[in-house]
């Protein structure tokens, strides 16, 4: 009895040691999990080892590959093929890169993608086979809507709602003709309908673009509809609730988000030469490098320097309109160069005769020197007759939808 006792008890002992190792071994299958499938730029990054870097200052193409095992010949190669899509002498610091090197021992680079952008980016095979394709991340854009009120600045009644930056410089852009933003009042009110760029439908990558917008500015309301005139440019420009252009001949000023620190006069006491004379210009005190801007459409008739002027850019717009801007601390056109309203031509500096950083601005009408606050400037062409029609239905529901946005109020 005793004996059977004894092998009853080790045959349980073994089916609980066979339990255990059955156990044991569904635990281990349990913890060789598959992997995640990463994917990212079209490419299993599973297939690859992955280097993620950043551009830094003084970073090359040819460095970033000899780094990574890639001799000179091989870069030249790669360079040479691929000129046309990918420029190796213009990767900029600061911007994104992978690298995606072979699971072999020789860890050979297959793969170079740059970051030009949030969107955008370019692949580099270096692999075999050389190419270079430029490529896009898929983009979701969703319709936004927005209300604010002038206490101080425009920039401060959108940081104030947690608002990209990237929406005053729309406003500012599309009211640049209408509304003087040095003079903006508290306030003041404004209402937007636009459109948001997302990435994976969570990062948020830009403005696609503003339907609507509607400033109250000194309790006049200025509205804006956005709508395509010029199919050949594929731009659409501004008009108003009666198909008016927003747009003007001239900018009303030459750089964004400024102050004027000093106004044309015919008497005004010279910071630097300590004497009374006049001041045939307005200027425009800013941060160091800021962009100036050309006002209008125009041919290039002078950049130079000159002792009193500093670096300089003079531009002819037609026969009658000539502008000039002073004191930069670097120009970005020559002479005989054509540009365009809103193109950059120098940047913000104090060389010549100044105390700070500004641009003086300088306007002149058939050969004299004028205050262009003070003329009545000719405006862009208005939506044809023609189109008169499908514009005023076109903004018949998207007005509807402005108008039933409430004002925010102080």
């Amino acid at each position: 009895m005793k004996k059977l006792g004894l092998l009853v008890m080790l045959m349980l002992a073994m089916t609980a040691c066979n339990d255990d190792e059955k156990e044991q071994a569904v635990n281990e299958v349990e913890t060789k999990k598959i992997p995640k499938i990463e994917k990212q730029y079209g490419f299993i990054l599973n297939d690859f080892e992955v280097i993620r870097d950043t551009i830094r200052s003084g970073d090359s193409f040819g460095y970033i590959m000899d780094q990574n095992g890639v001799n000179h010949g091989k870069v030249f190669e790669v360079s040479e093929k691929v000129k046309d899509t990918f420029n190796p002498a213009r990767i900029t610091a600061g911007k994104k890169y992978m690298i995606l090197r072979a699971k072999d021992s020789a860890k050979t680079p297959q793969y170079f993608i740059y970051e030009n952008d949030k969107i955008n980016y370019t692949v580099v095979s270096i692999g075999d086979s050389i190419y270079a394709e430029k490529k896009k991340r898929p983009v979701t854009i969703k319709q936004r809507e927005v209300s604010g009120v002038i206490t101080s600045s425009l920039s401060e009644a959108m940081q104030a709602q947690g608002l990209s930056n990237l929406l005053v410089y729309e406003l500012s852009n599309i009211y640049q003709w209408s509304i003087d933003f040095f003079k903006l009042q508290k306030g003041d009110q404004f209402k937007m309908v636009y459109q948001e760029k997302y990435i994976d439908d969570t990062i948020f990558a830009g403005i696609e673009k503003v339907d609507a917008a509607v400033f109250k500015h000194s309790d006049r309301p200025y509205y804006a509809f956005s709508y395509m005139t010029d199919s050949v440019s594929g731009q659409p420009s501004f008009y108003d609730e009666e198909a008016k252009a927003l747009q003007s001949f001239f900018l009303k000023a030459p750089l964004n988000y400024s102050r004027i620190s000093s106004r044309f006069t015919k008497r005004r006491f010279h910071p630097v030469q300590k004497r009374w004379k006049a001041h045939l210009g307005t200027d425009y005190a800013a941060p160091h490098s800021t962009p100036i801007v050309s006002t209008a459409n125009g041919t290039v008739i002078a950049s130079g320097y000159t002792s009193g002027n500093g670096n300089y850019v003079k531009v002819r717009h037609n026969g009658k309109y000539t502008t000039q801007y002073l004191h930069m601390s670097k120009r970005a056109v020559r002479n005989g160069q054509s540009v365009k309203q809103g193109d950059v031509i120098g940047y913000v500096g104090s060389t010549g005769l100044a105390t700070g950083p500004h641009v003086c601005y300088r306007f002149w009408v058939n050969g004299k020197q004028v205050d262009p606050f003070r003329q009545n400037l000719p405006s862009a062409e208005h939506i044809t007759d023609n189109l008169k029609d499908d514009y005023l239905n076109h903004i018949e529901s998207i007005r509807a939808e402005l108008d039933q946005i409430p004002y925010k109020s102080i």
